[in-house]
This record gives structure tokens, C-alpha cells and sequence, in this order.
């Protein structure tokens, strides 16, 4: 069975290291996170992707601290909430999450959406820089953020975006932005990675797991892995949870990697950050 030091890490632009391989709680209710990240680092998962928008960062927290593992070995990753983008209020939301989490410090922060419409992320991002100064968060970064969205960031701000959360998987590639991110020292995040589900009765993606003997899952996971993307799957199904860590005894060949990438159709389970608005009521 895999171990937690089977798991490589990807070092951010500013020197810190975050596992490749995460548990997502996007869409766990909040009574059931705590379990759920209690099985996933017992399973030994070291990196925990949670948000302020999923309402359960609490459930985060109380596994983390419970879970006997120090805290300076599991990294976790939370998000600001799109109803705080003003400077001022990113700066109560983030402090939010510190005393929801109560862990310290958060290891990445990320700016969760652009919201183009509603206000200027160039200045909720400057408040995240302060934040990254203060000390209580190793690292800052974005998510669904495009390559024009990057280029006003780049232009306009100081501490480059350690990481950039995106949408990835074998039907939406992203090859261009994740080019983009890595020719800028900014590490790509993958959100839905198996699409939620969609690809995975792929005729492809079959045909090459039963070539591996594995699940069509941990094919898709383990093209994710081997492409560089950080990767974080989400389930509350702990014979899943377990599935989806043991993709380090395996390996996809070229060819098996090229034909998945071959699968994309630029089609998206989410939204359009260029057109996505939303703030939570």
C-alpha cells in the first residue's frame, strides 16, 4: 500500500513545499468533514483543500487537531470568500478562518474566484499580499484565474500567485494556462479532476485501466500526477478515499498519456470565471 512518503511535493515560488496529492471537502456537509478528513489522514493524506465558501473549514480543523499528526506535517489549503473581496473584509475573512480552522496559521490561501463583475481582484489581492506579510499564512495564491486575469496581477502587484486552482481534467486540459503558470513560477492546481465523474466511462480511459488493472479513477489521477498538476479528489467513501492515494505503484506510458490528453473538448463542469459573478447570499 502506498505510504505518505510515496507522495512527491511540488515547491511553490517561494521556497514552500505542498504534497501533490490532497483530499478535497468541496460539497462534504459540514457535519461529515470531520470524519472524512479524520479517514483521509489516517489513510495518510497530508494536504486538506477546504474553503470558507464550503461552510465546513471547522471540521477541517478538529481532524487536524485531533489526528495526533504535528501540525507543521499536513498542509492545508482554504479560500476566500467571494463576499469578501473589499480590501477590509478580506482581511476580517481571512482572520475567520484562521480562528474557524484554529491550526495557527493556513499553508495556502487562495483568492477563490476573479468576480471580473463586481469588483477590482487587483485590490483584494494587495490585501492578500499584507496577509502573506503578517506572517499567518505561507503562501498566497489564486484560483480560476485566467492568463489576462494573471497578467493585470503580474503588472500591477509585488508577490507573484504561488499557486493557480483551476479546473483540469482529460476533457478540459488547460494546457495553455497550465504553460502559462508554469513559465511564471506558479504552481497548477487541479479542481474537479475527474470531471465530476464524466470521463470516467470514457472508452479511452477504460481501455487503459484495464490495460493497468486499475480503477478508471486512479487512471485519471494518475494522469494528473504524472502531468506536474497538484491533485486534490474528493469522496466520503473511505474504500474510495483509499483508492484514490494508491496511485504511486503504477505508471501510464507516453502513449497512454497522450491519448487521455487527446480527450479534451475545452468542456467545462463549472463555470466561466470570465462570466462568474456570484456572491454568496
Amino acid at each position: 500500500m502506498s505510504t505518505t512518503s510515496s507522495v512527491p511535493t511540488v515547491t511553490l515560488n517561494n521556497g514552500v513545499e505542498i504534497p501533490q496529492l490532497g483530499f478535497g471537502v468541496f460539497q462534504i456537509p459540514p457535519a461529515d468533514t470531520k470524519a472524512a478528513t479524520a479517514t483521509a489522514l489516517e489513510i495518510g493524506y497530508r494536504h486538506i483543500d477546504t474553503a470558507e465558501m464550503y461552510g465546513n473549514e471547522e471540521g477541517v480543523g478538529q481532524a487536524v487537531r485531533e489526528s495526533g499528526i504535528p501540525r507543521e506535517e499536513i498542509f492545508v489549503t482554504s479560500k476566500l470568500n467571494n463576499g469578501f473581496h473589499e480590501p477590509e473584509a478580506a482581511a476580517a475573512a481571512f482572520q475567520r478562518t484562521l480562528e474557524t480552522l484554529d491550526l495557527g496559521y493556513v499553508d495556502l490561501f487562495l483568492m477563490h474566484w476573479p468576480l471580473p463583475g463586481v469588483g477590482d481582484f487587483v485590490e483584494t489581492w494587495k490585501a492578500m499580499e499584507h496577509m502573506y506579510e503578517g506572517g499567518k499564512v505561507r503562501a498566497i495564491g489564486v484560483s480560476n484565474f485566467k492568463q489576462h486575469h494573471l497578467n493585470r496581477l503580474l503588472a500591477e502587484t509585488t508577490v507573484v500567485p504561488a499557486a493557480n486552482q483551476i479546473e483540469i481534467h482529460p476533457y478540459l486540459t488547460q494546457d495553455d494556462m497550465r504553460e502559462y503558470d508554469r513559465e511564471h513560477s506558479i504552481a497548477t492546481e487541479a479542481w474537479s479532476p475527474i470531471a465530476q465523474g464524466k470521463v470516467l466511462d470514457d472508452a479511452v480511459i477504460e481501455r487503459i485501466a484495464r490495460r493497468v488493472d486499475r480503477s478508471t479513477a486512479q487512471v485519471v489521477l494518475r494522469w494528473h500526477i504524472q502531468r506536474g498538476d497538484i491533485v486534490f479528489p474528493k469522496s466520503v467513501t473511505p474504500e474510495r478515499v483509499r483508492a484514490n492515494f494508491e496511485l504511486f505503484d503504477f505508471e501510464l506510458s507516453d502513449a497512454d498519456m497522450s491519448e487521455i490528453t487527446a480527450l479534451n473538448r475545452d468542456e467545462r463542469t463549472g463555470p466561466d470565471p470570465d462570466h462568474f459573478n456570484y456572491i454568496p447570499s
